[in-house]
């Protein structure tokens, strides 16, 4: 069993959309949910961020999305044409 506590905001459709990843795959689960009004002075002054998900499940972090950057770019270095070489290839492109 997994136990979960979030803050969810119900918008003015009066639909409360609750998406967060679990461990559980291809699997019916049972699910509780227990909606609590915060008092408005509560919700005011509450700037705690949102956990933001990627399309794995796994939260984001601003270590993971530097990670994820520096990945990129050396993917982007290793995969990169010489600019001496385009003008070749533009030449064997017009043979066919």
């Amino acid at each position: 069993m997994e136990t979960m506590k979030l803050r969810a905001h119900i918008g003015a459709d009066g639909i409360l959309q609750i998406q967060t990843p679990t461990d559980f795959k291809d699997t019916s689960v049972e699910v509780v949910v227990v909606v609590q009004p915060l008092p408005n002075a509560e919700v005011a002054t509450s700037e705690e961020t949102v956990p933001q998900y990627n399309a794995w499940g796994k939260p984001t972090t601003k270590k993971s999305i530097t990670e994820a950057i520096t990945k990129m770019q050396q993917l982007r270095q290793e995969v990169a044409l010489d600019k001496t070489s385009i003008p070749s290839m533009i030449e064997e492109g017009r043979r066919f």
